[in-house]
């Protein structure tokens, strides 16, 4: 019984990640939205603080918080350079600490983080593709907070989480990518049009209309698409050129 609730539980939890990624409007909203949940539905006495670390060219970033006390906590562990965050982002492994005050690793930042009132944290992979690392950090106001089960929930969690976020990433990527392969065909139809122009107004061949607008760009320090619109808008009424890439 106790497994099919857990395995229903698991269940709305990959769902609910599903509709995040859906429903957010972006990357940075999906991750704020991603921390909020994950503090919410991995606290037991609703006393967690949520943090996602994103690691890329060995630099750490704290990428969305589920409280505002985060930032400064994760701040602490990139100042020093070590950590139980960093630990985890840097070899892709579980970190718990169940006592800050027990605790003999990274003592610098324990003692900087027990002055915040941190007792334990918690810190899971955020599996990524690429050279990107990110992790799950968990900040507890109580020590022991996180049991075995706790741990085994969060990697769980962590791992469904890992998905909704590359899934989110991968559709932020076609996004720009539409939108950049439609800005170069608007781009180029405008120089077209500019090079019909030029070769209309002087005679000239297609090659020798281009010519004049890469040196006219050139002299001016003017990007080519600039300098086509203007060529355009001289020999219009309507400066605006329509093209077939609208969405």
């Amino acid at each position: 019984m106790s497994q099919d609730r857990s395995t229903r539980q698991d269940t709305r939890v990959a769902e609910h990640l599903q509709d995040l990624v859906l429903q957010s409007s972006d990357v940075d909203e999906l991750l704020h939205e991603l921390a909020v949940f994950s503090a919410a539905s991995l606290s037991a006495h609703d006393d967690l603080l949520c943090g996602v670390t994103l690691m890329r060219r060995k630099k750490p970033t704290t990428v969305a918080i589920s409280d505002p006390r985060v930032p400064a906590l994760d701040e602490l562990q990139y100042g020093y350079g070590e950590g139980p965050c960093l630990t985890t982002v840097r070899e892709q492994i579980t970190v718990h600490v169940p006592d800050l005050a027990m605790e003999d690793r990274w003592p610098d930042y324990t003692a900087s983080a027990s002055a915040e009132g941190i007792c334990s944290i918690l810190s899971v992979p955020l599996p990524l593709e690429g050279e990107a690392k990110a992790g799950l950090n968990l900040y507890a106001t109580r020590s022991h907070a996180f049991s075995g089960e706790n741990i085994e929930k969060a990697e769980a969690y962590a791992a469904e989480a890992s998905k909704a976020l590359r899934l989110a990433v991968r559709i932020a990527q076609l996004a720009e990518d539409r939108a950049n392969l439609t800005a170069a065909m608007e781009s180029r139809t405008v120089i077209d049009v500019a090079v019909g122009a030029i070769m209309a107004q002087n005679r000239c061949s297609q090659e020798s209309a281009m010519k004049i607008l890469r040196i006219a760009s050139s002299t001016r320090n003017i990007k080519l698409r600039e300098v086509a619109a203007a060529v355009v808008s001289s020999v219009s009424a309507d400066p605006k050129v329509l093209t077939h890439f609208d969405s």
